[in-house]
């Protein structure tokens, strides 16, 4: 039977949640909204791909970016009027030049004047939302300054580049060591860890535990932009992938960038990649072992060196 001693005895043997002071609370609301326009502008230029395909213009599969600077120039021009397909590809700029036959092809549509309408509407907002990222950036820079050592080994792993930086800054702290005594605490805190559901020695699928959605989800992106690269974490991705599927290899490697990241913080070093090849060494080195160990157990003596 619990008794009133005992509940405040169990009160005050609980840890104290992780309350971020005032600076960091107005670092993470800065960085939260910054991460929610820039969303918001990525919607705006899927947008602008919706009202072209209406007008049968399919600029998206001749240039990489949409959002770059020939790009935005032709679609300004094609806003305020001009169709002529061979004068808005001579807006092309650098390597895109080299494709003016198919920039044309590709600008050969039917827009109306509603259409036209819509995409200057769309680029002005676009136009807008960039000048207040531009603000946030700086802004966030400004108070990250006297944490620059930080913000530059967090973006000397793969996959994160400055703002990412300052986002996991602003989520967790930049006294992380005192926070969290180790990197599976804090993996914990953001539920980046994987669910364990099992009775009776069976394993079920079980979902992971809820956290700090804005983290969790920041790494993740994080995560699926090195699943190519020819990295240690780019190979991570990949062999959690062939085995568990996509959405878990993310996570995975999430995980494993959370859990660099503090080691990082608290050790005060740079990022060193283990190497595109770092499991295959391993795999090579736990074959020899137990090659080794099995002529051993057969009463074989064992001498092995590397061949020059």
């Amino acid at each position: 039977m619990l008794t009133l001693k005992t509940l405040y005895e169990s009160y005050f043997l609980l840890k104290a949640s992780f309350i971020p002071n005032r600076n960091q609370r107005e670092l993470r609301e800065l960085v939260r909204y910054r991460r929610s326009i820039i969303e918001e502008r990525a919607r705006q230029l899927n947008r602008i791909q919706k009202v072209l395909e209406g007008a049968n213009i399919k600029l998206g599969s001749v240039v990489s970016d949409i959002k770059g600077v020939s790009s935005l120039d032709m679609l300004r021009a094609i806003s305020h009027g001009e169709d002529d397909p061979e004068k808005l590809a001579n807006f092309a700029r650098g390597t895109l030049k080299k494709k003016k036959e198919e920039l044309e092809l590709a600008l050969r549509g039917y827009i109306q004047q509603h259409q036209r309408l819509m995409l200057k509407t769309i680029l002005t907002h676009i136009d807008f939302l960039t000048n207040q990222i531009e603000m946030l950036d700086q802004e966030v820079a400004n108070r990250v300054s006297s944490y620059k050592e930080d913000v530059e080994r967090l973006d000397s792993i793969p996959g994160i580049a400055t703002r990412m930086a300052e986002q996991i800054l602003a989520e967790i702290g930049t006294d992380v060591g005192n926070q969290f005594p180790t990197a599976a605490h804090l993996c914990s805190w953001a539920a980046l860890v994987p669910g364990h559901n099992e009775s009776a020695g069976k394993r079920k699928s079980s979902k992971s535990k809820k956290g700090n959605k804005y983290l969790k989800s920041a790494l993740t992106e994080a995560a699926q932009s090195v699943r190519g690269s020819k990295n240690y974490l780019g190979a991570l991705y990949r062999r959690t992938a062939g085995r568990k599927g996509k959405s878990k290899a993310a996570i995975v490697v999430a995980h494993a960038m959370l859990r660099i990241a503090y080691y990082l913080l608290t050790r005060k070093e740079m990022y060193v990649d283990l190497g595109e090849d770092y499991f295959d060494k391993q795999r090579q080195e736990s074959i020899v072992r137990h090659s080794v160990r099995r002529l051993e157990n057969l009463g074989y003596s064992v001498s092995i060196t590397e061949a020059s």
